[in-house]
């Protein structure tokens, strides 16, 4: 029987500026890995979201990203309020589109789609953005973004028009981190999306690790501690879990377990 966790308690901590990037690339450097929870705010409740920061409390993540590929009711303030609240975990964008801007959060992963060959998600909603980006005070996290086929058609591929990278082709991945690198993209994120039935392979994730030094982010299909584990072992430096945890809330204990287990193997090395 799960032990009920303590009550939620409004956060007094005082939040420091600090940059995110130097964050995500401190950590890849020294081997630490992070753990993310995206949360839709078209789905997301404020009774499941306080349920939600209530198991933080016990199993700590390190990041809140907020958003997706389709947005229907523009609720980003008021999630991040809530989590302003009660949780001095830093939080960061994840934008459909240039309409997904809100100036209360931390940052915003400036999202190319170097996967695919549609002109707007590469380059043509980011002129749209960039002025209210300059003016927002958000930090900019420019990032290569590689959708990866994982066995069903998801949201972002089919609002972007774009053929997701092919599952069993991790040159192909590489080829792509490396360009984005190349280009000076400063993150690689490969997605496997939103309800993925497969996540990215590691052997996917282990060929752009073998190429590119910037951090990688990787996300879709982790419903599992052994998925989060060899995701991170193959070169992952932060794993993010969406759907996963609405559908199943032991899940966050198992992934925030084998974030800290590595970590401490990483200390005890």
């Amino acid at each position: 029987m799960p032990s009920t966790p303590p009550p939620i308690q409004r956060s007094t901590t005082k939040r420091q500026p600090v940059s995110l990037l130097d964050t995500l690339r401190r950590h890849k450097t020294s081997g630490q890995k992070s753990l993310a929870v995206l949360l839709d705010p078209d789905k997301v409740e404020q009774d499941a979201l306080i349920a939600l920061l209530q198991r933080a409390n016990t199993h700590p993540i390190d990041f809140f990203l907020v958003g997706g590929s389709l947005v229907t009711d523009y609720r980003h303030a008021e999630v991040i309020s809530t989590l302003r609240a009660y949780s001095p975990v830093p939080v960061v964008l994840f934008p459909g589109n240039s309409l997904h801007i809100e100036p209360t959060a931390d940052a915003i992963l400036f999202l190319s789609l170097i996967s695919g060959r549609n002109p707007e998600f590469l380059i043509g909603q980011h002129v749209i953005a960039a002025p209210l980006l300059k003016k927002s005070g958000l930090e900019v996290l420019p990032t290569g973004y590689m959708l990866v086929d994982s066995g069903a058609q998801t949201t972002v591929s089919y609002i972007s028009g774009t053929m997701p990278l092919p599952a069993d082709k991790p040159s192909v991945a590489a080829c792509t981190a490396m360009a984005g690198e190349m280009l000076g993209l400063q993150l690689m994120y490969l997605d496997a999306g939103s309800g993925a039935r497969r996540p990215v392979s590691p052997d996917m994730i282990a060929a752009v690790r073998s190429v590119v030094d910037v951090p990688i982010i990787v996300g879709g299909g982790i419903n599992s501690g052994e998925k989060a584990y060899n995701a991170l072992k193959a070169g992952a430096d932060l794993i993010v879990v969406g759907n996963g945890i609405e559908q199943d809330p032991d899940l966050l204990p198992q992934l925030s377990a084998v974030v800290r287990e590595i970590n401490q193997s990483v200390l005890q090395a």
